[in-house]
């Protein structure tokens, strides 16, 4: 994966995580919450939904993370405004969060799910991910929306499913990879966890490590 240059913010770390309802963003923080454990690496999340807070609840009584380092927006509109259009309310609740926590290091921002097109404002991260899933079809990366071609790193999730729903995982990920010009991508299953340590390791090579030296 290529290291990228970045300007991070003050405070802690803020990395989006977005992509189409079902893709797997949830089950994906799931699992990313206990590997920055690991590394010693202190985390809070944001979820973003359209009118509750399910995810957010869902990650609170997952056990793996303190309840109240897990905050909830409500976009009330389509998801992708309050992460691209106005993220005020997301840059509030990061506020808020590292003013209570001031040891926390990174914090992740779920999307609510939304189409190819949905994409991050740099006012509020400072990286970003995109995740697909094989069940959405091996056409997605063709497709190149926003999300696919513009995102820091694009995940491909759910590849041990590829075999059952007539996907070629090798050669849609090839395709991933073309259409990004070589940009960053991984492929992963989060229910088992495979791949997700490649994702952590992008975070802090290229995000984590850069804002420490700056």
């Amino acid at each position: 994966m290529k290291s990228l240059t970045l300007s991070v913010m003050p405070g802690p770390a803020r990395v989006g995580i977005g992509g189409p309802v079902g893709s797997g963003k949830t089950a994906l923080i799931e699992k990313l919450i206990p590997a920055f454990k690991q590394r010693n690496i202190e985390i809070g999340v944001i979820t973003n939904d359209l009118v509750t807070k399910e995810d957010a609840e869902r990650l609170r009584k997952s056990g793996l993370i303190a309840p109240e380092r897990v905050a909830a927006v409500e976009a009330g509109a389509c998801p992708h405004t309050v992460i691209r259009e106005d993220p005020t309310l997301n840059i509030e609740a990061a506020e808020q969060m590292a003013l209570k926590f001031p040891q926390i290091e990174l914090i992740l921002i779920e999307s609510g799910g939304d189409n190819l097109a949905s994409t991050f404002s740099l006012d509020l991260v400072d990286q970003w991910m995109f995740v697909i899933d094989v069940a959405g079809g091996d056409d997605i990366p063709r497709k190149k929306g926003p999300g696919v071609l513009q995102s820091d790193l694009l995940v491909i999730n759910k590849k041990d499913l590829a075999p059952y729903v007539g996907v070629n995982f090798d050669a849609m990920y090839a395709e991933a990879l073309a259409v990004r010009e070589n940009r960053p991508v991984a492929a992963i299953n989060s229910r088992s966890g495979e791949g997700v340590e490649a994702v952590v390791d992008f975070i802090v090579n290229n995000l984590l490590f850069n804002k420490t030296a700056a």
